[in-house]
């Protein structure tokens, strides 16, 4: 198995543990959390662990990195945990769940024209195909063809582009992190942390709950931040060092709308429609495109 299908499978996992990040959310809602302290117990857990596992697997020296690894670092941390969690929030609030979630993955094109202005690569139409199949199959996938609850209002619509933006910077900046060989165990803390710090400083966290060290919370965020955290960004940096084509890791991870729909039928009895299924398919199919031209192209 060649390093670049390694690294599509990684991608593939880690898309599929996000999956469960909506079941971790709920069940820390339950235990009276708010969106801010979620995300920050998620981050706050996920550094502790990501530090550790840097610890035993790499050594204390891989904290030494580079100044050009460590900026990109503050800005993944600031960038893509930080404000892109503040954005998220706000989209969800402003423009419904279903909506929010559909402006998030435009950020597939997002990282193409990224992809294409700063490591030059090629958008051919395959690419394109490939891009649309997926944005229109995780919005099927998320609304199931329901727009009517939607507020489109141009700030909603402008916070989630926003959001989808911030998420897509996530493998830009990563791979420029991973660009001078350090351990991806160490970018993933260091992106953990800045953004933990962020949350910290900006949202003062603690504030919105009323009992900010309930037993069964705080197990809750401890799982949230090792299984769709910790391991999620260990296996997404590992596996962002050896992708040739930054632009095909948002359309891979794409796989986590698809496992979140699933829990979501299975945990919580949400419904299935035909156009649910429709849009499983088409990111499926997206996902076997990039997959397809990956083995293609070497």
């Amino acid at each position: 198995m060649n390093s670049e299908y390694k690294s599509f499978i990684k991608i593939f996992i880690t898309g599929c543990l996000w999956g469960s990040i909506g079941l971790f959310v709920k069940l820390m809602e339950a235990q009276g959390s708010s969106p801010s302290y979620t995300s920050f117990l998620r981050l706050l857990f996920g550094t502790a662990a990501l530090a550790g596992m840097t610890v035993i697997i790499d050594r204390p020296k891989a904290f030494r990195i580079g100044r050009k690894t460590l900026l990109s670092c503050v800005l993944l941390g600031i960038v893509c945990q930080g404000i892109f969690n503040i954005l998220y929030s706000m989209s969800i609030s402003m423009n419904g769940m279903s909506v929010g979630s559909v402006l998030l993955y435009t950020a597939p094109i997002f990282t193409s024209i990224a992809s294409m202005l700063l490591f030059r690569e090629k958008l051919d139409v395959l690419k394109w195909i490939a891009l649309l199949v997926n944005v229109a199959g995780c919005a099927f996938t998320a609304t199931g063809g329901d727009f009517s609850a939607a507020s489109l209002a141009p700030l909603g619509i402008l916070v989630g582009v926003g959001a989808g933006f911030t998420y897509a910077m996530t493998a830009v900046i990563g791979r420029i992190a991973m660009q001078e060989e350090a351990s991806p165990f160490a970018v993933a803390t260091y992106n953990l942390f800045f953004g933990c710090l962020f949350i910290a400083l900006v949202r003062r966290p603690w504030m919105s709950v009323e009992v900010p060290f309930n037993g069964k919370l705080l197990l809750c965020g401890l799982l949230f931040g090792l299984i769709p955290t910790a391991l999620a960004y260990a296996l997404y940096f590992d596996g962002l060092s050896e992708m040739k084509e930054t632009s095909k890791v948002p359309v891979i991870a794409s796989i986590e709308l698809v496992v979140a729909t699933v829990i979501g039928v299975f945990a919580f009895s949400e419904s299935v429609t035909g156009v649910k299924i429709l849009g499983i398919l088409l990111v499926l199919l997206s996902i076997f495109l990039f997959s397809r031209k990956s083995k293609v192209s070497e």
